[in-house]
């Protein structure tokens, strides 16, 4: 049987939430047993997304082939559970140098290269290409940016003309606002999206509607005749207390049912096993019996997007745990200034999560120190572990001058220096330790064994910089126990106190975590937090 497409375009503004739907789309064919994987559209020309500021674009998604991508691709990986490849992202600067390049070959002789049609047909191809390559039943296609957009132009048109040849159903994912003077949801603005759809050629199958409040009768009716729109095709898509719910929400609305039946998937019904295995566990997201307290110290924390992956991983954690994680958010150059650190006071965990750069580290190594004198769970990510590194290096071990040579080149004691691998590296896109790596946990009596429970581990990693293994004879001394090295036992991936919960990992095992299978060490520094959180209570 051909694969069939889906294409979720989003019309008046950013930030609506496409991923979320996309995600929720994939997790829905998943449920009726469907192969579904997702493709990403991107129209910056950037090759991909490893360059980009966290701040202005949230986090760097990394996959284990090494890709970085747009986070995105960490919202469908969190729903479907599934590995994804570095093919489904597709940026306007891949196709445009694959273009070039081709034209260069003289592949082009003789013609003009333009937009319509070199441009849109290979974006069709590819797209055909991983639907025949991954033989999957369906792909579910996100356009990133907005409709008028002229950065995802070329995408929305190649959309269009893959409608010709093969079975397409589109989603429009729309704004329905509410002014409170008036105390009416307004159409007028998810009219006029739908008709600049129309005016691009495609007409959505599928209105979904972004709102605070749910969706009122009266407005879909209105939707309906204005957009020629089947009423049970208008969607509610208002606030959830958890991103989780939305699959449900949506087969409440029957939305399921419509959509399996516009792309002529009739053959299967709902895996209910499958089904209420993630309603539980959405239900112990919503109606935990037990509460922690968290802090994430970090450098972007203004922009939460970019922390999504520990943010997520933290929720995987606590529902694993029949836990409440109450997150709180705390710039880590606050904590350099006196009186700071008793924001911490309150906290059952403490993460540092990985960032790059010099603003607010010394914060963050205070943060680290408050967690291991006051004896509360700590975990390190990436740059995390680099600075619970520095930090023991200094006020254990007596080492002044301790850092890392990211912040301080000239640094008296590098505990932290440049990877050897990375010395001579002059481009910056895609050079950096990335990807799956395996790591061996020799030691069964360390907070990394009894997480994962194995001798052999592989977790993602993105990251120039690496412990200093000059200093591996006297923080052992001084009592740090190194539970985690790669697989050539050259590099340290694991620290570890050696007293309470203190751990910090090179690694990125955030971007493993989903709601059916949460990364285990969160899991195990969640359960130290309710183990801390019930016994001040």
């Amino acid at each position: 049987m051909p694969a069939k497409f889906v294409v979720v375009l989003g019309s008046l503004m950013s930030g609506l939430g496409k991923g979320i739907v996309t995600s929720s789309v994939l997790k829905i064919l998943d449920f009726y047993g469907y192969d579904a994987l997702p493709i990403k559209f991107d129209g910056y020309l950037n090759y991909d997304c490893g360059t980009m500021n966290p701040y202005r674009h949230g986090e760097v998604f990394v996959l284990d082939d090494k890709s970085e991508v747009d986070m995105d691709f960490g919202m469908y990986q969190r729903f479907i559970n599934k590995n994804l490849s570095g093919d489904l992202s597709i940026t306007g600067g891949k196709i445009f140098s694959h273009i070039i390049n081709k034209e260069r070959q003289g592949d082009y002789l003789g013609e003009d290269v333009q937009i319509i049609p070199h441009l849109t047909n290979e974006i069709i191809a590819r797209v055909k290409g991983i639907a025949q390559n991954k033989k999957v039943d369906v792909l579910v296609i996100e356009v990133g940016g907005t409709i008028g957009d002229i950065e995802n132009s070329y995408f929305v048109e190649a959309m269009r003309q893959l409608s010709l040849q093969e079975k397409v159903v589109f989603i429009n994912l729309t704004y329905v606002p509410k002014i409170n003077v008036v105390g009416e949801q307004k159409t007028k603005p998810a009219q006029l999206g739908f008709r600049l759809l129309m005016q691009n050629g495609i007409k959505p199958d599928f209105i979904v509607c972004r709102l605070n409040d749910p969706l009122d009768e009266k407005t879909k009716e209105k939707l309906s005749m204005f957009t020629n729109t089947k009423i049970n095709r208008i969607i509610d898509d208002s606030d959830a207390y958890s991103i989780y719910q939305m699959p449900l929400h949506f087969i409440d609305q029957g939305f399921d049912k419509e959509l399996i039946s516009e792309l002529g998937l009739n053959g299967n019904t709902l895996d209910v096993k499958k089904f209420n295995e993630w309603k539980n566990a959405v239900n112990r997201i919503t109606d935990p019996r037990h509460t922690a307290n968290i802090a994430i110290v970090g450098k972007y924390t203004e922009l939460r997007d970019s922390y999504v992956s520990v943010k997520e991983s933290v929720v995987h954690a606590g529902a694993a745990a029949d836990t409440k994680v109450n997150i709180t958010w705390v710039e880590s150059s606050d904590l350099e200034k006196p009186g700071e650190l008793k924001r911490l006071e309150a906290m059952d965990g403490i993460i540092v999560p990985g960032g790059f750069g010099k603003r607010g580290i010394e914060g963050m190594v205070n943060a680290i120190q408050y967690a291991r004198e006051h004896k509360v769970p700590y975990l390190g990510l990436c740059l995390g572990m680099q600075l619970m590194a520095v930090e023991f290096a200094r006020n254990v071990c007596g080492l002044q001058g301790a850092n890392s040579t990211e912040f301080d080149k000239d640094a008296k004691e590098k505990v932290i220096y440049l990877l050897p691998s990375q010395k001579g590296v002059r481009k910056k896109g895609g050079t950096m330790r990335l990807g799956a790596w395996k790591c061996k946990l020799p030691d069964k009596d360390t907070i990394a064994y009894k997480s994962y429970g194995r001798p052999l581990i592989e977790e993602r990693h993105r990251h120039r910089y690496e412990f200093n293994n000059k200093y591996l004879d006297i923080v052992k001394q001084n009592g740090l126990k190194i539970s985690g090295v790669t697989a050539d036992g050259s590099l340290v991936e694991f620290i570890e106190w050696g007293h309470g919960f203190g751990i910090g990992t090179q690694a990125h095992p955030e971007l493993k975590s989903t709601l059916a299978e949460p990364a285990p060490l969160f899991v195990s520094f969640i359960e130290a937090a309710k183990k801390l959180s019930e016994k001040r209570t």
